[in-house]
């Protein structure tokens, strides 16, 4: 249950427009404008409507530095419920480009910001796990982060006492995209020590202790900090989501590289009847790579690029967002909307 916590009380004023708001949106009425001066309370408002309704919650801001300050405000106000942030993980972006004339090919470049991956892992593994769930996100919310069927299909379920050998364990977690690191040992990575795997989960908030003994899962348990860390013993099942979005099924990835290769086919004859025959081979060369590395590791630098074949959409269909991880029936706030909405259209 969502619980409001603030050391003030709504105004009469304010108090009108919350249960105005309610009532509305109990009655199925979707749309609605808030206007309000700076500083007149509008968040203080919204915490209201969330705790009335109790629904997991989008919100939306229009930039980073306004989202994280809604994203601070907000957990004061809920303290004890999941209140996440949902930005661009890009503090650098390059896009790939090719010059057939000189045949210079400008590989993409990115830098990744790790703790924001990590808080974005955490936003959607919570959106899929728990109700009381309010998400402060930026326009990144409507970018494709691959199917949430897919991404909880591949995460594997794990509670003591389960017959599975550690071998097959451990290739789960490579599957997983969790990388074997003995000696640096970071989020995405897992370490083992005889019969003891511990893996420090993606979102960096928790390290997963695994005991074996012979072929059964002997003890699971959870530590904190990643430092010092304490292990408490995990008594119930526990989910082990994929350290990377974009996962498919081992049994789809087949399916979905001969797909590739069929539209790489059709991209090479089309080039090469146009007479772009450098075009054609560096193409050719560069997803030929790219679908060795899918086929050996599940995964290749730019991988969002074949994400339409990897979820087996039409070509023209909408990509998987952030708004399809949530339930049918949520609720969206969009912050600054005169500044947000235009980016949306755009």
């Amino acid at each position: 249950m969502f619980k409001l916590k603030a050391p003030f009380k709504a105004t009469p004023a304010q108090k009108e427009a919350i249960n105005k708001l309610v009532k509305n949106l109990k009655t199925n009425q979707k749309h609605h404008v808030l206007l309000g001066v700076t500083g007149c309370g509008k968040t203080f408002l919204m915490a209201n409507v969330i705790e009335n309704l109790q629904k997991p919650t989008l919100i939306i801001s229009p930039n980073k530095t306004l989202c994280a300050q809604l994203y601070q405000e907000f957990k004061e106000f809920f303290p004890e419920n999941g209140v996440h942030f949902f930005v661009s993980y890009y503090d650098y972006y390059q896009p790939e480009a090719y010059i057939p004339q000189t045949d210079t090919y400008i590989e993409k470049d990115a830098k990744i910001n790790e703790e924001i991956d990590k808080l974005r892992h955490f936003a959607v593994q919570d959106v899929l796990t728990r109700k009381d769930v309010i998400v402060c996100a930026s326009v990144s919310c409507i970018y494709n982060i691959g199917s949430p069927e897919n991404y909880q299909k591949v995460s594997l379920e794990i509670k003591k006492g389960q017959i599975i050998k550690r071998k097959d364990f451990l290739s789960h977690l490579t599957t997983l995209q969790y990388q074997r690191n003995d000696i640096d040992f970071k989020p995405g990575t897992f370490r083992v020590r005889g019969d003891i795997i511990d893996i420090y989960l993606i979102t960096g908030k928790e390290i997963l202790r695994v005991e074996f003994l012979g072929d059964k899962i002997e003890k699971i348990l959870l530590a904190k900090n990643s430092l010092s860390p304490k292990y408490e013993i995990h008594n119930t099942t526990y989910q082990i989501y994929p350290a990377h979005f974009w996962v498919t099924p081992q049994d789809k990835i087949k399916i979905a590289l001969e797909n590739i290769k069929l539209e790489l086919q059709e991209r090479l004859k089309a080039l090469k009847k146009q007479k772009k025959l450098l075009e054609a081979q560096r193409l050719e060369q560069r997803t030929n790579y790219d679908l060795e590395m899918i086929e050996e590791t599940g995964y290749c630098h730019g991988i969002e690029n074949y994400s339409r074949h990897l979820e087996f959409r039409k070509p023209g269909q909408a990509p998987f967002t952030l708004l399809d991880y949530y339930p049918d029936d949520f609720l969206i706030f969009i912050d600054e909307s005169h500044l947000t909405l235009p980016q949306l259209r755009a």
